[in-house]
């Protein structure tokens, strides 16, 4: 067996309108419904399905945090264009830009939280990355 991408992460969540309006105005994600109303977070190949503290769909995690995720988007966009709209956002970055490493190698990123406290790492990964190997 090999396994080749991942498809969708599930956050569970104090309110699910403000994580929508945080991921899809600051993130830039888009908000889908599906199945019965749930509510997912679009972007690219993958989604972020969402679950509400005490209205979790079966099957979940065995231990539902709200905040206990660390999650690392990458973007295409110069870092400096995205720093810009997270500020005009009124978002705190907390940490970078730093350097980091990557699934394919370095990359610069900048830290920010989600309004459940989830640590946000939004990367842009460097010229030289496809030469790099891990």
């Amino acid at each position: 067996m090999k396994i080749s991408r991942i498809d969708h992460i599930v956050l569970t969540v104090h309110d699910l309108n403000v994580t929508c309006e945080f991921y899809s105005q600051v993130l830039g994600m888009q908000i889908v419904t599906f199945e019965n109303g749930r509510k997912a977070m679009l972007f690219g190949e993958q989604k972020i399905n969402l679950h509400e503290v005490g209205k979790e769909f079966e099957p979940k995690a065995l231990n539902l945090t709200p905040g206990s995720e660390d999650i690392c988007f990458i973007t295409d966009v110069p870092l400096e264009n995205v720093i810009d709209h997270i500020n005009s956002c009124g978002v705190k970055i907390i940490e970078g830009p730093v350097r980091r490493t990557g699934a394919n190698g370095p990359l610069e990123s900048i830290y920010l939280r989600d309004p459940d406290g989830n640590l946000i790492e939004i990367s842009k990964y460097l010229d030289d990355h496809l030469t790099m190997n891990l």
